[in-house]
């Protein structure tokens, strides 16, 4: 096997060797470790199941990696009984396998055998500013078996290609403001967008960007760099806001390509989001019901003295109260009639009185 690995310069999760080797867990449960790990800190205070959601393992193939990891001691769960006669299970999760005594003296906050508790330092005091000098972040762990202090075995970086800037791959400041002071200069002649609005990545900008960055999949002439398509973001966001999709905006920009073909994509596709820009969407007003006048009043045809009322229906010809009476009249006759019949026969007679009537009959 030959392999060509080149390390990341920015953006990387570190993991042991010893979890990457590790022969009794499964690749779900590798990639659950390493996913928690390079959480940032505001984003850890959720359960394992969540975070499988998020990586689209659930299920089975969920369940066994939780029982993987909880007997390799990367997991420990524990069942407390919180206020209000509820329970709750609390999770400890660690990159390295971690002994129940071990865990049991990290959340008693005793340092255990080596890994140290998160918050050592002093609490802050309500005063402003706080009092105390500031302390650094402690992290808990031990070194990997394979490295010792002050050895780095990592590649630098690799070298920036021709044009694309000075240093790695990262974005400068100064490359950020430069692109943002193009796309407002692209935005000149379109519609009016404040400093804030540009500066911020609002969803439909996003979601512009890759509709222009997918154009190349439809037309190869139409293909972009990430600086061009952060360019035309935002005379392609307005599209979206006007309530063209994803799909309507990609099949404008690529029917209709010029004979000759495109010689500058950017050029063409800020001129057609230009110049084909719809119109705002305006609602069209709900219309309008007829105006039913209300049923006139007519005379009630029950007993009782003489009163108008509204029909409901047109074929009503008393009133609520009227038409109850001569139900419950009619439903007590009838129940009256019932009890007033006689019996009905047994099966036996009703059979013998038949065969008779078969018998009479030429």
């Amino acid at each position: 096997m030959i392999s060509h690995v080149i390390p990341p310069s920015w953006g990387y999760t570190k993991v042991s060797n010893s979890l990457v080797r590790q022969p009794r867990l499964g690749s779900d449960a590798k990639i659950l470790v390493m996913y928690v790990q390079g959480l940032p800190e505001g984003d850890r205070d959720k359960a394992l199941g969540e975070h499988a959601r998020e990586l689209r393992i659930g299920g089975r193939r969920y369940q066994k990696a939780k029982a993987e990891l909880i007997a390799s001691g990367y997991v420990h769960e524990r069942r407390e009984a919180a206020s209000g006669g509820r329970w709750r299970t609390v999770q400890v999760f660690s990159n390295c396998p971690l002994t129940d005594d071990q865990v049991a003296r990290l959340r008693a906050g005793v340092p255990a055998d080596g890994y140290e508790v998160l918050s050592t330092g002093p609490a802050p005091s309500a005063q402003s500013p706080a009092v105390g000098a500031p302390t650094g972040r402690v992290v808990g762990g031990q070194l990997p078996a394979d490295e010792e202090p002050g050895k780095n075995d990592s590649h630098p970086p690799t070298e920036a290609r021709e044009g694309s800037g000075e240093g790695s791959g990262t974005p400068s400041a100064e490359s950020v403001g430069e692109s943002v002071g193009e796309l407002a200069g692209e935005l000149a002649d379109g519609p009016s967008r404040t400093d804030s609005d540009a500066a911020s990545r609002t969803a439909e900008v996003v979601a512009a960007e890759r509709v222009l960055l997918s154009l190349r999949h439809e037309e190869r002439e139409l293909h972009l760099g990430v600086r061009e398509a952060r360019t035309l973001s935002g005379l392609a966001a307005e599209w979206l806001r006007r309530g063209v999709t994803a799909a309507d905006l990609r099949r404008a920009l690529c029917r209709g390509l010029p004979t000759d073909g495109v010689r500058s994509a950017v050029g063409f596709l800020a001129h057609r989001l230009r110049e084909k820009l719809p119109a705002v969407p305006v609602e069209d007003p709900p219309p309008q019901q007829p105006f039913m006048p209300p049923p006139e009043l007519i005379p009630c045809a029950g007993p009782g003295e003489e009163h108008l009322f509204r029909p409901p229906v047109p074929w009503a010809t008393t009133c609520g109260p009227c038409h109850r009476e001569e139900q419950r009249a009619f439903w007590a006759g009838m129940r009256d009639g019932a009890e007033e019949a006689p019996p009905p026969l047994p099966w036996r007679e009703r059979f013998a009185a038949v065969a008779e009537g078969e018998a009479e009959t030429p």
